[in-house]
C-alpha cells in the first residue's frame, strides 16, 4: 500500500479497480495495462481520472495487479499535476483476488470503514458519481443497450429493488446492466476469508436474497473499452470531441 498525498476529501473514496490483465485488449496494446490504453496522446486513465475530478471526485483508491508498477509510475507523474490537491493511494494485490476480494484486500490494509463508491478503470460514463453519493447503500449503477448478451442483464422491480442478475447469453435483446459503478459499504467485507471472490457472482446475488440491493438507472453515455472494437470507437469518439455518438 503506498499514499502519495494526504489531503482534506470532500467526497466519498473512489475505489477503482485497476489490476486486470486485460486480455482481449492486448492484441492492441503492445504490452501495456488497459487502464492505460493511448487515446490520441493521453492514457485512458488520464481521461478517466479527469472526468471524475470534474464530477466532484477528490479521494482515489487504486486497486492494482498486472502491470502494478507502470499504473504507479503513471500517478506518480500525476502527482503535482492531474492529482494535485487529491488524495491517491494505491495497493497491490500479491495475486489476483477477483473484483470482491481486490476491494476486500484493500479496505483490510488501509483499515478502511465506511461507505465508498466503487467503479472500473476501464469502463467510461459520461455521468454518475454524483447520482450514486446521493444514493443509499448498497446501490449499483445500471444503464439501458440495445445487446444485454455482452454483459448480462439487471432486472429490478418498481421500488428500484434489484431482484435478479441474468447471465450473459448470445441472444440479443435490450435490457439493463450493470454499468460499473456502486455505493458499497465495509461492513458488506467484514467476513471475508482472504479468498479471491467475485462481486458479480459472489456478492451481489447475496445482497440480492438480502433485498437490499437498489438500482439507480441513468440515461448517459457508457462504454466498456475491453475489447478492440469498442476500445476504437472510444478513441474515434474522442477524436471526434465527443460529437458523434457512443
Amino acid at each position: 500500500m503506498k499514499q502519495l498525498q494526504k489531503n482534506p476529501t470532500t467526497t466519498l473514496p473512489l475505489f477503482v479497480l485497476a489490476g486486470g490483465f486485460g486480455t482481449r485488449l492486448q492484441s492492441v496494446l503492445d504490452g501495456y495495462p488497459k487502464a492505460l490504453a493511448p487515446v490520441h496522446g493521453k492514457p485512458f486513465l488520464y481521461l478517466q481520472v479527469e472526468h471524475w475530478l470534474s464530477q466532484g471526485i477528490d479521494s482515489f483508491v487504486f486497486l492494482l495487479h498486472h502491470h502494478a508498477d507502470v499504473i504507479i509510475e503513471f500517478l506518480k507523474s500525476e502527482e503535482n499535476k492531474l492529482l494535485k490537491d487529491c488524495k491517491v493511494q494505491y495497493v497491490v494485490e500479491p495475486n489476483p483476488m477477483g473484483t470482491g476480494g481486490a476491494v476486500a484486500y484493500a479496505i483490510n490494509l488501509l483499515a478502511f470503514e465506511g461507505d465508498f463508491l466503487l467503479t472500473n478503470a476501464d469502463t467510461w460514463l459520461g455521468l454518475g458519481i454524483d447520482e450514486m453519493i446521493k444514493a443509499s447503500t448498497p446501490a449499483i449503477l445500471v444503464v439501458k443497450v440495445e445487446d444485454v448478451g455482452r454483459y448480462g442483464e439487471v432486472i429490478f422491480n418498481d421500488h428500484r429493488l434489484v431482484t435478479a442478475f441474468v447471465e450473459k447469453r448470445n441472444n440479443l435483446n435490450d435490457g439493463w446492466i450493470n454499468a460499473g459503478i456502486c455505493r458499497l459499504n465495509t461492513i458488506f467485507f467484514k467476513e471475508w476469508d482472504g479468498q479471491p471472490f467475485s462481486l458479480e457472482s459472489s456478492a451481489y446475488p447475496q445482497l440480492v436474497a438480502k433485498k437490499v440491493l437498489s438500482a439507480i438507472a441513468l440515461d448517459t453515455d457508457f462504454i466498456d473499452i475491453g475489447i478492440p472494437q469498442d476500445y476504437a470507437r472510444f478513441c474515434r469518439w474522442i477524436e471526434s470531441e465527443k460529437t458523434i455518438g457512443l
